[in-house]
């Protein structure tokens, strides 16, 4: 069947609009890539503090080990492995210089530890009675958050002056907390069983934020003091970082790259990812975006 010429371009003047209202929603960004130091591969980048720090995670590429990093503003890289640790992460550091992450012991059965690190000191931290224990988030009072597994359910967790609350979508199987500002305000993820879903969490007080054609679902990664939130969307094969702000999404998009990803934001608006222009070609990044 044969459209009629009103109806064929109606539907040109659609596309055309819909193409406009993708590119208007694309951040402006000012990128400073860096890559991984000699012997090493890029693995996550997971966070940036407010004096420009980045953290995240490296491939050993003699050993295949997995080590956590930090790279300061001027470029400088550290590398620490958690003590009896096959893989290590930095997942986010705040501006006092505590890195908070994860580690996957040597023992059998294996398990993961949450942990805070800052210079020669290590403090490991494991919910009460779970197998594993994951830490993701840290503001500059030291609140952490986190998630961690009993059985075969996986639920999230704030600790706060020693005591923990549960934070637990409601009706999820997962939930995981990435992150805590200084106002209290969680952003991180759920899974209802067929997708992954952004959320929002204050007070006991639960919201969703999903990224429009997300197929896959959604992540949300990090939450500045200003409420302004990165995440990715997700999708079969890559994940599209994108900045949350006044309700409305604007994708980070680095130029002739297949995938760039948003791990952290800072109070001073910095954001902090991965760009990929194949899954083994990959280089870090800082941006300032409008």
């Amino acid at each position: 069947m044969r459209l009629p010429r009103l109806a064929v371009a109606m539907i040109a003047s659609l596309l055309l609009l819909s193409g406009a209202s993708s590119a208007a929603n694309q951040a402006s960004c000012t990128f400073t890539t860096f890559s991984a130091p000699a012997g090493y591969s890029l693995t996550q980048i997971n966070g940036v503090s407010d004096d420009g720090t980045v953290v995240g995670q490296l491939e050993d590429k003699n050993s295949g080990a997995f080590v956590a990093f930090s790279r300061t503003a001027a470029g400088k890289f550290a590398v620490f492995a958690a003590p009896n640790s096959a893989f290590t992460w930095f997942n986010h550091r705040n501006l006092a210089g505590v890195n908070v992450g994860s580690y996957l012991d040597n023992s059998n059965p294996r398990h993961v530890h949450g942990f805070a690190q800052s210079g020669p000191d290590f403090v490991e931290v494991n919910y009460p009675l779970a197998t594993h224990t994951w830490l993701y988030g840290i503001n500059s009072a030291g609140t952490v958050v986190g998630n961690f597994r009993k059985g075969t359910a996986t639920k999230g967790f704030k600790l706060e002056n020693g005591k923990y609350s549960v934070i637990r979508y409601p009706g999820a199987l997962a939930t995981t907390p990435r992150a805590i500002n200084d106002s209290g305000l969680v952003v991180g993820s759920y899974s209802d069983g067929v997708l992954f879903h952004g959320f929002v969490w204050q007070s006991g007080s639960y919201k969703t934020i999903d990224s429009p054609n997300a197929r896959f679902g959604t992540v949300l990664t990090d939450v500045n003091n200003a409420g302004i939130i990165v995440g990715n969307r997700l999708s079969a094969d890559w994940a599209f970082g994108f900045i949350y702000k006044n309700n409305s999404f604007a994708s980070v998009v680095y130029a002739g790259a297949k995938a760039t990803t948003a791990g952290g934001i800072n109070n001073n608006g910095l954001i902090a990812g991965q760009i990929y222009f194949s899954q083994t070609n990959t280089q870090g990044y800082t941006a300032v975006c409008k």
